[in-house]
């Protein structure tokens, strides 16, 4: 009986991890997406990601469910309860980072509405950035990799920078035409929202780093780890 209890646990910490894997590439996938239908002008595509919101919504929910039931029914210790504890904080993030792109996709149904701005913010190198981040700190959480979650913390720093350098040049476009404060308005939102799933990433991984390590390392300066 108990080797039968021990092996159905295990099971269930499986499934939960798979089930955070998959939603994260979800939402991974949804950034990629959204930014193809801002630079192509492609509607369908930003309403496809507008509805597949929902599938990430529901992978949150499904998740909380089933990590609850693990905390009720097993009474986990250890590495277990540190792994279930935060994959409860890691769907909120990950939750976040659909809701963002989602954002992305709306910028984009309003941008295509309208003549397209000439300018040269590369607003898709910062989605690149995002995007490897997440991919960095998803890779990092299968693995259970706390030096390469670590530097994903470290590299949340390049995202911020690029983000200020971009909003200003957005700003300085206004300020030479002010007839595109329309178009530029939008594309300052994008510029946010892609900070901001740098910041959600940048707690995934160290959610990740308290998972294997034990260590809370939350608004501390932490060392970068050695290539």
């Amino acid at each position: 009986m108990t080797a039968h209890t021990s092996k159905d646990f295990e099971q269930e910490l499986r499934t939960l991890r798979e089930r955070l894997a998959t939603m994260g590439t979800r939402a991974e996938e949804q950034i990629s997406l959204a930014m193809k239908a801002l630079t192509e002008r492609d509607d369908e595509l930003a309403r496809h990601v507008i509805k597949t919101d929902q599938v990430i919504d529901r992978d949150e929910n499904d998740i909380d469910e089933l990590a609850l039931q693990i905390l009720a029914t097993r009474q986990p210790v250890a590495s277990d309860l540190r792994f279930i504890t935060m994959s409860l904080k890691f769907v909120v993030d990950v939750e976040r980072i659909g809701d963002l792109a989602t954002g992305i996709a709306k910028r984009a149904l309003e941008l295509n509405r309208l003549p397209p701005l000439e300018s040269r913010v590369d607003l898709v190198r910062l989605a690149a950035l995002a995007q490897k981040n997440l991919h960095a700190a998803l890779d990092a959480f299968v693995k259970k990799d706390a030096d390469a979650a670590t530097a994903v913390i470290a590299a949340d720093v390049e995202i911020d920078k690029l983000n200020a350098s971009l909003f200003a040049e957005l700003i300085a476009h206004v300020a030479t035409d002010p007839a595109t404060v329309t178009r530029v308005l939008p594309l300052t939102s994008v510029c946010r929202y892609l900070e901001r799933i740098g910041d959600h990433t940048k707690n995934l991984a160290e959610e990740v780093v308290y998972m294997v390590r034990a260590t809370d390392v939350r608004h501390r300066n932490i060392p970068i780890p050695p290539n």
